[in-house]
């Protein structure tokens, strides 16, 4: 079979979810054709630069217009009415897309983002052929609208209550699948903690935490190290600056109270939270379901309206989370999580919500259902 597995640059959750398919792919069929795209190659230069920009701004300086913004389109009939794909995927890049596929003739298309969902919708409406069948692999605990089209076979999803949404908006029940979200196969090893500790400098004895910025580096990370300098109880942290090199310059010239260690761009993270006994960060849905692969609670800070903040509900709700709305209240909620029993049952709710095998349940999926 010949299998596209198309995503966007938006954040890297997307881009980790479509590299978790691939490697599962190639190891559950290694004889298939398999390619991966981001849409982003076939937007022009300026749409190219305000796509990658904008949200990152929209988002860090706005996030309440971005909350409206999701919420206003968080509904099929006003998803389908203003058709905001064709203001992020314009006529011209579509029509490099459409010549692409119609290219590539894939027998299977695993989207791990909505623009291409609903891209293969329109040219499934113009395309003679058989249409490949299309999946749309859902990023977050909650399914948006724009998520659903008419031209989707199977739809994967994070969990039962993100199965019961799409349901409830008119999905067939029988093409939802609650798989977990895909992430990649390392999160189903288990790493030798004690190299590991000792490979980053870090104490045996001391509670390690976890902070993330994001693969883009975002996020009030100086400011969470400074108030958690304000923590009494002993710990050591470690602290992940993505791709933003002068937050990473910044952070480790700075003196800190708490033993600490700052990273770049990281791509042991299956290490970095196995060591963790609590990870700080944003409640991406990828980032989340590493952690809960892991069994590891998560801290949730200042979410963003849309995604983020109904991520944080689910996480919330199961007692895999915690949750603070200001930098400053998290080292009094640090210092009363840190060696407490309640700590202790996040983990075990966190463990209990992890799907290890996310990926690889997609794709036997998918081949069942084409090749049944």
């Amino acid at each position: 079979m010949r299998i596209l597995i198309a995503t966007v640059t938006a954040g890297g959750g997307h881009l980790a979810a479509a590299a978790a398919l691939d490697q599962a792919w190639r190891t559950l069929r290694p004889g298939d054709v398999v390619e991966r795209v981001d849409l982003v190659k076939f937007f022009s230069r300026l749409h190219r630069r305000v796509h990658a920009e904008g949200y990152l701004k929209l988002v860090e300086r706005a996030p309440e217009l971005w909350g409206m913004i999701f919420a206003k389109t968080d509904d099929p009939a006003v998803a389908r009415r203003l058709n905001r794909i064709q203001q992020l995927f314009p006529s011209r890049s579509r029509g490099r897309f459409a010549r692409f596929v119609k290219g590539f003739r894939p027998d299977v298309v695993l989207c791990t983002h909505y623009a291409p969902v609903e891209a293969l919708g329109e040219l499934r409406q113009q395309q003679k052929a058989k249409p490949p069948f299309v999946a749309s692999v859902v990023t977050d605990f909650e399914a948006h609208a724009l998520w659903m089209d008419a031209g989707v076979d199977m739809y994967f999803v994070a969990a039962e209550e993100t199965k019961a949404r799409l349901v409830a908006r008119g999905a067939a029940a029988a093409s939802v699948v609650a798989t977990g979200i895909p992430i990649a196969l390392k999160f189903s090893t288990k790493p030798d903690t004690r190299a590991v500790r000792k490979s980053l400098g870090l104490r045996d004895d001391l509670p390690v935490l976890l902070v993330l910025s994001g693969g883009f580096g975002m996020g009030p990370v100086g400011k969470i190290l400074r108030e958690l300098d304000r923590v009494a109880r002993e710990f050591q942290t470690l602290v992940v600056c993505g791709r933003n090199e002068e937050l990473r310059r910044q952070l480790a010239a700075e003196d800190r109270k708490h033993p600490t260690r700052v990273l770049g761009f990281a791509t042991n993270m299956h290490e970095l939270m196995a060591v963790a006994d609590l990870i700080i960060t944003k409640p991406g849905g990828l980032t989340s379901s590493e952690a809960l692969a892991l069994g590891k609670p998560l801290f949730i800070l200042d979410p963003i309206p849309g995604q983020e903040a109904a991520n944080s509900d689910f996480l919330l709700e199961r007692g895999a989370a915690a949750k603070v709305n200001r930098v400053e209240d998290l080292p009094f909620r640090a210092e009363q999580l840190l060696g407490s029993k309640k700590l202790r049952e996040m983990a075990k709710a966190a463990k209990a919500l992890g799907r290890l095998h996310a990926a690889s349940e997609i794709c036997q999926e998918v081949v069942r259902r084409v090749a049944g």
